[in-house]
């Protein structure tokens, strides 16, 4: 069964998930085929490496992140759904100025690629978007319809660009994989009403450890230690790319974690392009997405670009890594001063 195929017969069942929406999803398979088309080639392009200038976060810009970014942008100006986008590799939002402003009803907020400095060793990357109801009436799209809380989303999704290509996404009825058939250059169903199993990976950049707070740093050291009795110690998988380690653990659970740090006392991940959709697609499929205190769909969010540590994952884990936190609470990782909150 084909993308086409499946929201042609679940549109019915979706009353939110108007043709409109479907489109939108259409569109950004179709750009999803591009960049990957691309990422297949990137050694034989000259798409590998930096483009010699930096974002709005100060990180260097990879040429793919500007060439998925310009093929995204490309599909939304094209189509008669979007009316405002966000983009990690933007500083303002981009309203869409077109014929059809008036009546275009969505906002699609985006990570063109995440983890792109890893596309050089090989290493799956992936694009996050996700997309509300517009709130402002007629004309193109404004920051306040980016700016809702994640429980606002629609629909959400990434695409994972690796040993094979997979589109999942949910519009709030369950999660569905498609993967890529490049011989009919179809995303085909593959795996259906997807939803995490309790499991014992656990995803953290480990050489950040004396970096942070001392909940964290209780939690992998619990994971680290022998258990009683036939269980076995936690096991350690970190990728390095978000979406990557982000697909195994809802295909066999665990736990991502992006903590605060002493540098990023607000953590470093995006709340509305990364956190967000993920959190959506994670509580669809059974799981639990915080900030080690808070539920990630429920903060409010005041800036596009500002970041919120993550903890994502099996129920269990989450709150396991939550219970550590709570137990060893930091003040000035909880309530940082506001001088030093970085978008």
């Amino acid at each position: 069964k084909t993308l086409s195929q499946f929201i042609a017969e679940t549109q019915r069942e979706v009353p939110f998930q108007t043709g409109d929406l479907a489109r939108l999803i259409q569109d950004i398979s179709i750009a999803a085929k591009i960049v990957n088309r691309e990422i297949n080639k990137a050694g034989l392009a000259d798409m590998l490496g930096a483009a010699g200038s930096a974002n709005i976060h100060g990180e260097d810009v990879q040429k793919l992140d500007e060439f998925a970014n310009d093929e995204f942008l490309s599909v939304f100006r094209a189509g008669d759904a979007c009316c405002v986008i966000a983009s990690e590799e933007n500083e303002k939002v981009i309203p869409l100025v077109h014929e059809f402003s008036h009546r275009a009803k969505y906002a699609v907020l985006i990570d063109p690629i995440d983890g792109s400095s890893n596309t050089e060793v090989n290493v799956s990357i992936g694009t996050i978007f996700s997309i509300y109801t517009r709130l402002s009436e007629n004309g193109p799209g404004t920051e306040a319809d980016c700016l809702q809380k994640g429980t606002a989303q629609v629909a959400a999704g990434y695409v994972i660009y690796g040993s094979c290509t997979m589109l999942v996404y949910s519009t709030g009825n369950g999660v569905n994989g498609f993967t890529l058939d490049p011989s009919i250059g179809e995303f085909c169903l593959s795996h259906p009403n997807m939803r995490i199993p309790e499991g014992k990976f656990y995803s953290i950049n480990e050489g950040n450890f004396q970096r942070f707070e001392e909940g964290i740093q209780k939690f992998i050291t619990y994971c680290q230690e022998e258990k009683s009795g036939s269980a076995s110690p936690y096991i350690s998988r970190h990728i390095g790319s978000m979406v990557a380690d982000f697909h195994r653990n809802l295909i066999k659970g665990g736990v991502f974690i992006y903590p605060a740090s002493k540098e990023y006392l607000k953590g470093k991940l995006r709340l509305m392009y990364e956190c967000n959709p993920m959190a959506f697609l994670i509580e669809q499929a059974g799981g639990k997405a915080s900030d080690g205190y808070n539920r990630i769909l429920e903060i409010n969010p005041y800036n596009i670009h500002q970041r919120t540590p993550l903890i994502i994952g099996s129920v269990e884990m989450v709150e396991e890594v939550e219970h550590f936190l709570k137990q060893n609470t930091s003040p000035s990782f909880k309530n940082p001063p506001k001088a030093i909150i970085n978008f």
